[in-house]
């Protein structure tokens, strides 16, 4: 996933789930934040920030906010490039446990629940529901950061799809790179976490992936370890 019109800031400080303030080129611009997670790990003041220039000049915010430098790691923080990024991998077979697709396709009703992808290839169908993660303590990354009921109907949604015949993926892609492990956010959503658990027993696979991230660019890296 490539960006385009690339400029660095200085975070100030976030308003809202969707209004930041950051400096850019001297200028305090109102921006738009690309994740309505808390990210309260991420958004200290003073870090530097990647955002992404509007196409629409009429837009109200100019920019847009896509990564945060945390030290020295690059995380995109951009909530809608996971579904792409993995899209993209899936079309290349950059991911091993899913090659050989003949029919890839985003966004698919299944039930009352929407899925991000749905693939089909020569001896199954199947549905993926891809998580973006950004939560990052000393090497373990974690989902999610925030409750979230909706994740948790994605997960028993797709239990059902698996006992129907489909193949049933839960997708974490990790918007960094060099992490260790990827544990479901226990004690943030401790929901969330069981129904995980509960799904990897009745054969939903769970995958996670690292990434490849620069200023304007997010692709897919290699698998990580998932410790439930």
């Amino acid at each position: 996933m490539k960006y385009s019109h690339i400029v660095q800031g200085i975070f100030i400080k976030r308003v809202n789930r969707f209004i930041a303030h950051v400096l850019v080129d001297g200028i305090e611009e109102v921006v738009h934040v690309k994740n309505t997670g808390r990210c309260r790990e991420l958004f200290i003041a003073g870090r530097i920030v990647i955002l992404e220039r509007a196409k629409n000049p009429e837009r109200k915010t100019r920019f847009s906010i896509i990564g945060i430098y945390k030290e020295n790691c690059l995380i995109n923080i951009d909530s809608q490039v996971p579904n792409s990024v993995v899209f993209e991998a899936l079309l290349a077979n950059g991911i091993s446990e899913i090659t050989n697709t003949t029919m890839v396709k985003k966004e698919v009703t299944y039930g009352k629940s929407r899925f991000d992808l749905y693939f089909e290839s020569a001896d199954c169908r199947g549905f993926i529901e891809v998580k973006g993660v950004t939560l990052e303590e000393n090497g373990l990354v974690m989902f999610p950061d925030a409750p979230t009921l909706r994740g948790t109907k994605h997960v028993l949604e797709m239990m059902k799809a698996v006992e129907e015949g489909y193949k049933g993926y839960i997708f974490f892609l990790v918007q960094m790179k060099g992490v260790k492990s990827f544990s479901p956010n226990n004690k943030t959503d401790p929901g969330f976490a069981a129904a995980l658990r509960l799904a990897a027993q009745k054969g939903v696979i769970l995958l996670a992936y690292d990434s490849l991230v620069t200023e304007d660019e997010i692709v897919i890296g290699d698998r990580v370890e998932i410790v439930l």
